[in-house]
């Protein structure tokens, strides 16, 4: 079966030749109709993030997947079922996290994340995955399904968001989305229905389809290149709530100056390694007195992909006609994973 892979040693995707997966008892069987593409992929090709399945030469990358179900192999799914599988599955061995069902709370080394870290992804024609695993969703979302993989991030993020806000009345009115990629519009979507006042954050020169949406949502552009995000808080307004989808180092520490008191950042990019100055006693400071909050989220589970699930159903027509900008079949990997151009979310379609 065809399916788009790393090799080692190698930057660039492939499409290779592999066996068809049969599944184990309690696994099914899916037949994969759409893969999203996002900056993840891109640092598993640059060697930034991951790693390789134990004993193989290549990876499957995707994790943004919408799948049907070819074999229900004895599980409770039908044949033809529309599911999103998640990501992370345990490493070797019974781990507390997940059986508590907290999976996307376990500390590196006791899991593996399909497509990222040590197991292979989601972009083949055909792939297994125990049924425990799995989120069915309506035959409509079938082309903007995968949203749900990256929307259930946000669902997550925010989540711990307001659980860090949750010893006092907390209503954020303010939100600043930093990145306007398409987990950031995604999340500015998201948040409308709960802040008055919306800002994202890019460095993009107009005309431009993300800032056109931006605009779009009531919300306003912010350009990195003439109003840094240590300054936002001046020309604009402080925040309430900020959200961290860059990987730019240095923004996690600028979020503090532009959080409004008892504000949160939450940090979702991760970043290379970069050493750079800052005035750490001002900003612990800042952190302390302003009953501040930073946090880092990562992953998601089933509760935040059946959330994301539901918001998607919320989500406007136009939008959802508008962020998916480009859908490529598996031999066009040349143009599928050139992030040089004007795309918003590219998709791979294996139908």
């Amino acid at each position: 079966m065809n399916a788009i892979a790393v090799e080692r040693g190698e930057t660039e995707p492939s499409l290779l030749d592999v066996p068809e997966p049969t599944p184990a008892d309690g696994e099914v069987l899916l037949r994969t109709l759409r893969v999203g593409i996002d900056g993840t992929d891109f640092e598993v090709l640059d060697g930034n993030h991951g790693g390789f399945p134990a004993g193989d030469e290549y990876q499957i990358l995707g994790h943004e997947a919408v799948c049907a179900v070819a074999d229900p192999n004895g599980t409770d799914l039908t044949e033809g079922e529309l599911v999103v599988p998640t990501v992370r599955r345990p490493a070797e061995g019974s781990h507390e996290f997940f059986e508590r069902g907290e999976p996307d709370m376990a500390p590196p080394g006791t899991y593996r994340e399909r497509g990222i870290e040590g197991a292979h992804g989601f972009m083949a024609e055909f792939v297994t995955t125990p049924a425990e695993f799995l989120v069915p969703i309506p035959d409509a979302f079938a082309e903007t399904g995968v949203l749900i993989e990256p929307m259930s991030n946000t669902v997550k993020a925010l989540e711990l968001a307001f659980a860090s806000r949750s010893l006092f009345e907390w209503d954020p009115e303010r939100a600043l989305v930093l990145g306007n990629g398409p987990l950031g519009l995604l999340t500015l979507a998201m948040l409308q229905p709960t802040v008055e006042r919306s800002y994202c954050l890019g460095r993009r020169d107009r005309p431009d389809p993300t800032i056109d949406i931006i605009e779009e949502f009531g919300a306003t552009y912010v350009d990195s290149r003439t109003t840094p995000v240590s300054e936002i808080a001046d020309v604009h307004e402080p925040m309430d709530l900020v959200y961290e989808a860059t990987g730019h180092a240095k923004h996690a520490y600028d979020t503090i100056d532009v959080l409004a008191p008892n504000g949160v950042g939450v940090l979702l990019g991760i970043p290379s390694e970069w050493t750079f100055d800052i005035d750490g006693g001002r900003l612990h400071r800042e952190l302390v007195l302003g009953n501040k909050a930073l946090l880092g989220s990562v992953n998601s589970h089933i509760r935040h992909f059946e959330s994301a699930k539901e918001s998607l159903e919320t989500l406007p027509d136009w939008f959802l006609d508008r962020i998916i900008t480009d859908v490529y079949s598996p031999t066009e990997l040349e143009d599928a994973f050139d992030d040089s151009t004007d795309c918003i979310k590219q998709v791979i379609d294996f139908t």
